[in-house]
């Protein structure tokens, strides 16, 4: 007869090293995970600040150029112009020197350009541009410089003009004393000069709207001149903002008074 023996129960022994495996590897990948999760949390960190910076210094251009901007319509009743050096200074001093030089502005306070700006002699009406460069300077990349602007239009302190000429059933045309066609829109870039002050070394390379270089003006002779105005559409330069070769007499007719002038190019299609 067989017996039914029941077997003793051994305790199964495991030892650690398969434990002390996975552990190990665990703690290795989190290890790696952090090296790289760090350095991006950091620079996304640097970023930020960086773009923050970045939208502060452009709200502080804003505002220095809104400052010149009220500067150059106070003085434009006096001089009659505008010149960008001036409004530059002027945009630097609403901002704050000291605040530039620390910012991230390449140059500093050196660093802001009004070059492009420029003031209308007939409407009034100034079209101010401030650029600027920011670099970034982050150690592990080599990011170039980027170029900023801020652009606003301000009307100088002139007063208003009065909308209309004449019968407003007929159409009215714009013509000169000495001109040979007449334009349709008063404010047509031929009969609206915006007169810029550069100085005399830049005019070798300064072209004119067309392509044309600027020659020197019959009337005043500029012959020595440090800063010289010109206008876009001109091929002259001009000693005096007041020469004669920079003012234009308009006459507002009725279109049936212009026989024998053509239309203007320009503004007349």
């Amino acid at each position: 007869m067989i017996k039914n023996y029941k077997l003793p129960l051994r305790p199964i022994e495991r030892t650690s090293s398969e434990r002390v495996s996975v552990f190990t590897s665990r703690k290795g990948s989190i290890t790696v995970e952090a090296a790289i999760a760090v350095p991006i949390f950091f620079l996304a960190v640097v970023c930020l600040l960086y773009l923050m910076e970045m939208m502060a210094v452009q709200t502080a251009v804003r505002s220095g150029l809104q400052y010149a901007g009220k500067r150059a319509a106070q003085e434009y009743a006096i001089k009659s112009f505008m010149q960008t050096k001036q409004l530059e200074k002027e945009v630097v001093e609403g901002i704050g020197a000291e605040r530039l030089e620390r910012s991230i502005v390449e140059g500093g306070s050196a660093g802001i350009d009004c070059s492009h700006s420029q003031m209308s002699i007939r409407t009034g009406i100034a079209n101010l541009q401030a650029e600027y460069r920011i670099r970034v300077p982050i150690p592990m990349f080599s990011i170039p410089t980027i170029t900023c602007g801020v652009e606003l239009k301000i009307k100088v302190w002139t007063g208003y003009e009065k909308e209309g000429f004449g019968n407003q059933q007929k159409e009215t045309v714009y013509i000169t004393e000495t001109g040979m066609v007449y334009h349709r829109d008063y404010h047509c870039a031929y009969l609206d000069l915006t007169i810029k002050s550069v100085s005399n070394e830049q005019l070798d390379t300064l072209r004119n709207s067309s392509g044309g270089k600027y020659h020197p003006c019959e009337h005043c002779h500029p012959a020595n001149a440090g800063s010289v105005f010109i206008t876009n559409y001109g091929n002259r330069y001009h000693s005096s903002v007041l020469c004669s070769g920079l003012k234009r007499t308009v006459y507002a007719i009725p279109v049936s008074e212009a026989a024998g002038k053509g239309v203007c190019s320009k503004c007349g299609k």
